[in-house]
């Protein structure tokens, strides 16, 4: 990125002073193609399942301006961030031949995002990944379809979120549940489909012996969601490859035989849908900092996009020395900022050892109470992530319409949630007056929290009264 302009932040974060956030990277960018006089169009489309097509439109340098390189790193990650954003398994490129050519290099089956490649064309869309290369006027017309999914109370349901360690299942009758469960379970060690089938069956007729009859069933699940089918989730990362389409059948094979109406979608977008219906608004964007970060979306209209929205996997860092993800190899992405992950991350930087021998979970508690004791190091962690969490909402703010955004998961709990709802809200202020204007960030309040992921989930499908 020798080319790219990097800009230091004014919010430094005390445990990462070489952050460079990705939103001030681009907005200089933009500044400096402005005041060139020497613009050209970009136009990217990005094409996903069922012919779904997003537009992302922009300007850079012409191919003489001295500066024409800088081109190169900025559409590339941009490239990068509406493939997670949205999802996709071609990518049209238009207005510059240059540009076109270095992201068919760059996204191809030996180029350096080599991982994207494969995973947003075999593995997610079952397509081979390609670039299209054409004149800005030739990239097609935005075809977005979201869907009008949630808020349907009405009748006897069924909610469930699938989770790592356990699952909950709720029995709701028009918007009370009326039972809740909670089972812990370890769906990524088992290997045979049939298990997780029977485990989440029994959790289904749980429910379901509680109430008159069951009229529609809901669900969320961590993953990359197609049509009711998992094409990628941690759950079922022991089962073998060649046996991964009975995983992809699984909740079409339920719904048959429940016999009902049945939605199930990524846990992000149940997450902001929750949001949305305890807020009674729309444009609701939730970050949840778990183990990972997960990420979901209500539109203005109150719609669910269809996007992926796996911003875990979106860069928001630009420094050319960022965390590189274990997973795609790539570096300066969200989860890296936005999770357990940043914890255990800066934790040896702000000179404290979290012991080995123990869970996840364990190790975030552990860094977690010293927070809560007033340990002045383990502060340092949390100051960082309010303001990775600042720059990263102004980021999304040029992808998203935004008007909220629910912080919430397990970094969070604690005076760590009061930590990066103030450092965040600071950043907005200082740096992005505009959006610090429009969007309002928060935790859940207690009205979040009875909605609930399970009722949220429960009103996905829509079911007409007598049928």
């Amino acid at each position: 990125m020798s080319e790219f302009k990097l800009v230091s932040p004014k919010f430094v974060p005390p445990l990462d002073e070489n952050y460079r956030p990705a939103v001030l990277a681009n907005r200089q960018f933009r500044k400096d193609v402005k005041e060139s006089g020497s613009a050209q169009p970009l136009v990217l489309g990005i094409e996903r399942n069922n012919g779904e097509i997003s537009r992302y439109e922009t300007f850079v340098f012409t191919n003489t301006h001295p500066s024409s390189k800088a081109n190169l790193p900025y559409a590339e990650r941009l490239i990068k961030f509406l493939l997670w954003q949205r999802g996709g398994w071609k990518v049209y490129v238009g207005g510059s031949k240059e540009i076109g050519d270095h992201i068919q290099n760059v996204y191809s089956k030996t180029g350096q995002r080599h991982f994207d490649f494969d995973f947003m064309g075999e593995t997610v869309h079952e397509k081979k990944f390609e670039v299209v290369i054409c004149n800005a006027s030739d990239v097609p017309k935005a075809k977005e379809n979201p869907k009008a999914l949630g808020r349907h109370l009405n009748g006897c349901r069924i909610g469930f979120d699938l989770g790592a360690s356990d699952r909950k299942v709720s029995a709701v009758i028009n918007g009370k549940a009326v039972f809740s469960e909670e089972v812990i379970w370890e769906p990524r060690k088992h290997a045979d489909p049939e298990y997780h089938y029977k485990e989440i069956m029994a959790s289904l007729q749980s429910a379901a012996a509680k109430m008159p009859r069951v009229d529609a069933i809901g669900g969320s699940s961590a993953g990359v969601f197609v049509d009711n089918r998992p094409m990628v989730a941690s759950l079922f990362r022991g089962v073998a490859k060649e046996r991964f389409n009975e995983v992809k059948q699984l909740f079409l094979r339920i719904r048959e035989e429940m016999n009902v109406p049945m939605e199930v979608i990524n846990d992000g977008d149940v997450t902001a849908l929750a949001g949305a219906m305890s807020l009674e608004d729309n444009s609701v964007l939730g970050v949840a900092l778990g183990s990972s970060e997960a990420v979901g979306y209500v539109d203005p209209c109150g719609k669910i996009t269809g996007w992926l929205s796996e911003l875990a996997f979106a860069p928001v860092d630009y420094n050319p020395q960022a965390p590189a993800d274990e997973w795609s190899g790539d570096i300066g992405l969200g989860a890296s900022y936005h999770s357990q992950q940043c914890v255990f991350r800066l934790a040896p930087r702000a000179g404290i050892e979290i012991p080995n021998q123990v869970t996840d979970a364990e190790k975030l508690k552990f860094v977690q109470n010293k927070l809560e004791a007033g340990d002045t190091a383990a502060r340092k962690i949390w100051e960082s992530m309010s303001y990775f969490m600042g720059y990263s909402i102004a980021h999304y703010a040029d992808f998203y319409n935004l008007k909220h955004v629910l912080i919430l998961g397990r970094c969070t709990s604690g005076i760590g949630g009061n930590i990066i709802l103030e450092g965040a809200n600071k950043v907005l202020k200082e740096e992005f007056p505009d959006l610090a204007s429009r969007i309002h960030i928060q935790l859940p309040d207690e009205k979040s929290r009875r909605v609930g992921q399970s009722i949220a989930a429960a009103s996905l499908p829509e079911f007409k009264e007598g049928n």
